[in-house]
């Protein structure tokens, strides 16, 4: 007998028992996997995790990948995790990779994952965990990659992060750390990218020498996370550095000379500092492909060492006002320049005269510099130019030749300049041409009958341009202003530019216009301004312009318009009014004869008026009717002396026996009218009861007050006084609020209605909105129940069509405020709350009380101690106390954010102008921002639009803000054209 050999038999024996261990492996981690499953309540992303007879089939699920038939990789990216992370985990004994981001994962950080012994890449990206990043995360010592961004952990960044000597990718940015940054990172010789950005709350620190010992480094940023000081020249020792991102921090001193010598950089971003001195003038950095070093304040010459970049495609060096010198010509033959931008400078000297030939140029902004010469011929000779902004300069010469056939164009800003010439053939028909703004050149030439039908904004105010305003100009129906004052233009005002429905202000003076002003003008129903002053304009003022819903500036001054004035501009609410030097006759309507209006009608011999002091004649009498009118004016004089007294002795003897019942302390009240009231002020006082409280602010209560008993209701804003603590301020505030609100008259700026003081309180009274504050419909804590509604309203929640129309509305006040009061008016405290909404949802701006009236448009005017509300609160204001127009567009801006999110400015764990921001910039859909209790797939372009311009409004830099007019603008037409600024392209980075 054959006895068989033994090795064979020990040789099967251990494949048997190594296939048992593997399939006894396998079985353990399908039942961890399914308990993982159970655990975190079955997500619908997990729901093909099932058991099945084959034990190894979890190796073929999605989220899955095993080596040797055992899971070593678990990636739940984005599966809506809502609970802590489980302990049992771990019990994927070899798993090196676990992904767990952009869930919901609440709690500490997991410490049951140092467990994982053999973990290798952690991602914890995107959740909700707080506290602190433990001391003893250097348990994990085979850790190469490690996130924790976009969380809220707190505290410092522990030094034991220094001893994960495998590490070599750390992101930890977006949280809420606010303690100190060890430097024992530097010990961290292997790492490759380190991201610490947008730390705000993180102690001041400076760059640790330690750092610039990464000679692995490839990619280094850290933005906005408070670092001061200066950056090492040592530098320049990371050899293998590809992308330096330091901007929006507080790092001075100059720029090091090492930065510019690394061969493999490829990105600086160095933006928003305070870097001084002269940029590093050698350049060896040949790989370089962006540079932006912009908002510093760096002097001397642009080096000429960056002619050499071939590989660069965008260049700023915007806003160092000491840059200076010229442009090196070697600019203009880099071959893949896309970006280039320079505005804010002290250059001079001529442009490169090739720059646009030679590359792809796409954005072009040399505005605000000292220039001469003309504009390169080629900026558009590769079809990709969309903006030429250069605006504020001394250029001369024509207009680039290459626009001619630039569909890409989109903006054209080159006012204030010394243009001249005529306008290239097929510049003006450009496909998606929509901002023309050339004013103050001497450009000539005629408007062609054929026009961009994109077209939103044009200025060619100042110039040569003559013949006739072409008919082709009903085509343009998004057009919202149209400035050509100051021209040579002759013929008639066609009937086809009374056709654009979007208009918004028509400025053609002093020009050389001849005929009627057409009567069918009802497409105008979004006109605001009309300004045909200093033509030779004739015929009636037609009655239609008294339908004009929106019209609140007309001058029809210095033409020869005849017939009598008609009584439909009455029915407007005119804050400018101006049909002096004409041919008027007849008497003016007697609605119209108020102070306001007493320079309006002067030089028309025809005129007159039943008052003297509109400057006109008197309008005779006969003299009948001259003894009947003397004879009636003393009865009503009589009688009116007599209802005056009985009025003023009921007032006094009400307001007495009021104060006397309410606390004694009060005997006289003083009541000013700015309006006709149909109500006393005993009737407010007796109003002013607990059960009437509608709101509560820091200087006194609301009330909800019911007059006449007839329905009417006002709103009465009481304002205690403090003698000994806050009379000053309060005094302030009261008379702020007085001197604005009763000088100003808007559809969309609250009525003051009258004004009640006494020695201890004072009394302003507005107009009743029926629906109360935009925060209170908004927020979901703050939304109103069915029941507390008005009888027009039908839905809790506030729809997109009724959102945007609020922002119209509210940017309509703001916009009337700053560009069209004498002076301006600032608010200093705009935010939902102080925005009111009537019966209708008309949006109209409240509370005055932070108001603050410039001496000049444009002004700074430097507050005695900040004012207004956190988290609508410009970054500059709260810094400085400097303040103009633009931190009302910033609050505005959060307010759009508020709009369109649902979310209030503190419903995020940064400022929601913050948050929103940074959700663009990292890419993210904007739909995953919206409201989702209001988004609908046919609102969305809608909705796009205005978080946009929202980011764009809460731009850091007060000077990269819209004006009002230009949100108000942007607004009415909510176009894709938003994803570029007006007249200009500025952005964050």
């Amino acid at each position: 007998m054959t006895i068989p050999n033994p090795s064979l038999y020990t040789l099967l024996f251990f494949i048997f028992l190594i296939h048992a261990n593997s399939q006894s492996l396998q079985d353990k981690e399908l039942v961890v996997l399914l308990k993982l499953k159970s655990y975190w309540l079955s997500p619908p992303a997990l729901s093909h995790w099932t058991s099945s007879s084959n034990s190894s089939s979890h190796c073929s699920w999605p989220e899955i990948t095993c080596t040797e038939n055992s899971v070593t990789r678990l990636v739940l990216y984005n599966v809506n995790l809502t609970l802590q992370v489980p302990s049992f985990i771990c019990d994927l004994n070899n798993l090196t990779h676990l992904d767990l981001g952009d869930n919901y994962l609440p709690g500490d950080f997991p410490l049951s994952l140092y467990n994982c012994s053999k973990l290798e890449y952690l991602d914890l990206s995107q959740n909700y965990f707080v506290g602190t990043i433990p001391d003893g995360i250097d348990r994990l010592p085979k850790l190469q990659t490690l996130i924790l961004a976009r969380n809220n952990f707190s505290g410092d960044i522990p030094a034991s992060i220094g001893n994960l000597k495998e590490l070599t990718t750390l992101h930890i940015y977006m949280n809420q750390l606010n303690g100190s940054v060890p430097a024992e990172i530097g010990n961290l010789s292997n790492l490759e990218f380190l991201w610490l950005s947008w730390l705000p709350k993180m102690a001041p620190w400076k760059l640790p020498f330690e750092f610039t010992k990464f000679k692995k480094m490839k990619i280094l940023r850290i933005r906005e996370a408070n670092l001061i000081g200066e950056i090492p020249e040592s530098v320049g020792e990371m050899e293998a550095l590809e992308e330096l991102d330091m901007s929006t921090n507080n790092l001075s001193e100059k720029i090091p000379r090492g930065v510019l010598l690394l061969k493999h950089l490829s990105i600086i971003y160095l933006f928003k500092n305070r870097f001084s001195g002269v940029i590093p003038q050698v350049v060896e950095a040949c790989n370089l492909t962006i540079i932006n070093i912009s908002e510093n304040n760096l002097t001397g010459p642009i080096p000429q060492g960056f002619g050499n970049l071939t590989k660069l495609t965008d260049m700023s060096l915007f806003y160092n006002g000491g840059i200076s010198g010229e442009i090196p010509e070697g600019i203009g033959l880099l071959p893949n320049l896309l970006i280039f931008k320079m505005f804010n400078m002290n250059l001079s000297g001529t442009i490169p005269p090739e720059l646009g030939k030679h590359s792809p140029l796409e954005d072009f902004q040399v505005s605000v510099n000292r220039l001469t010469g003309k504009l390169p011929d080629g900026l558009c000779k590769n079809g990709k130019l969309v903006g030429v902004v250069a605006y504020e300069n001394s250029l001369t010469g024509g207009l680039p030749s290459s626009l001619e056939n630039c569909d890409s164009l989109m903006t054209v800003a080159v006012y204030d300049n010394k243009l001249s010439g005529d306008i290239p053939n097929g510049m003006w028909n450009a496909l998606n041409l929509s901002y023309v703004l050339m004013s103050n050149n001497s450009l000539t030439g005629e408007l062609p009958e054929k026009m961009s039908h994109n077209l939103l904004w044009v200025d060619i105010a100042d110039n040569k341009f003559s013949g006739q305003i072409p008919r082709g100009v009903s085509s343009c129906k998004k057009l919202q202003s149209f400035d050509a004052g100051n021209n040579l233009l002759n013929g008639t005002i066609p009937q086809e530019l009374t056709t654009l429905p979007r208009l918004a202000s028509l400025l053609l003076h002093q020009n050389r216009l001849s005929g009627p002003l057409p009567s069918d003008i009802v497409s105008w129903e979004s006109l605001n301004i009309l300004d045909l002053s200093r033509n030779q304009l004739s015929g009636p003022i037609p009655e239609e312009l008294g339908v004009l819903p929106s019209l609140t500036e007309l001058d029809l001054s210095e033409n020869q318009f005849s017939g009598e004035i008609p009584n439909q501009l009455a029915i407007l609410k005119l804050n400018n009014l101006n049909l002096s030097s004409n041919l008027l006759t007849g008497e003016i309507p007697t609605s119209l004869e108020n102070s306001a209006n007493e320079r309006s009608f002067l030089n028309n011999t025809g005129l007159c008026a039943s008052t003297s002091w509109l400057n006109v004649n008197i309008c005779s009498r006969s003299p009948t009717s001259s003894k009947i009118s003397k004879l009636s004016l003393a009865l009503i004089l009589s009688l009116c002396a007599v209802l005056f007294l009985l009025v003023l002795f009921l007032i006094v003897f009400c307001v007495r026996g009021y104060r006397r019942k309410k606390d004694g302390s009060d005997a006289n009240w003083k009541l000013t009218s700015f309006q006709k009231l149909s109500f006393t002020s005993s009737e407010i006082l007796s109003g002013l009861t607990e059960g009437n409280v509608i709101g509560k602010g820091g200087s006194g209560k609301v009330y909800r007050v019911p007059v006449n008993n007839t329905g009417d209701v006002v709103a009465a804003k009481r304002i205690w006084i403090n003698k000994e603590i806050m009379e000053d301020r309060l005094e302030k505030e009261f008379l702020a609020e007085v001197e604005i609100l009763s000088s100003i008259r808007h559809a969309n700026i609250v009525k003051l209605m009258c004004c009640i003081s006494s020695e201890s309180s004072k009394l302003l009274v507005y107009e009743y909105s029926d629906n109360r504050s935009l925060d209170r419909w908004l927020h979901k804590k703050n939304r109103p129940s069915l029941s507390n509604l008005s009888s027009s309203v039908h839905h809790v929640v506030l729809d997109w069509p009724k959102r945007l129309q609020i922002a119209v509305g509210a940017a309509k006040g703001l916009c009337y405020m700053h560009h069209d009061c004498v002076p301006p008016i600032l608010h200093r405290d705009v935010k939902s709350s102080n925005i009111l909404l009537d019966s209708d949802f008309n949006a109209k701006i409240a509370d005055f009380g932070l108001a603050k009236m410039l001496v000049k448009k444009g002004d700074l005017a430097t507050m005695s101690a900040v004012a207004g509300s956190f988290g609508y609160m410009a970054p500059e204001y709260a810094r400085s106390l400097r303040v103009n127009e633009k931190i009302d567009v910033y609050s505005f801006g959060v307010v759009l954010l508020e709009l369109t999110t649902g979310r209030g400015p503190f419903d995020v764990h940064t400022s929601l102008a913050e948050w929103a921001w940074q959700h663009a910039q990292e890419g993210k859909p904007i739909a995953d921002a919206l409201d989702q209790d209001v988004k609908e797939p046919c609102y969305m372009d809608e909705m796009n639009a205005v978080f946009k311009l929202g980011i764009m409004c809460t731009e850091t830099n007060p000077s990269n803000r819209p004006s009002m007019r230009e949100v108000l603008h942007i607004l009415v037409k909510t176009c894709p054209e938003l994803t570029r600024n007006v007249i200009s392209t500025h952005s964050r980075s």
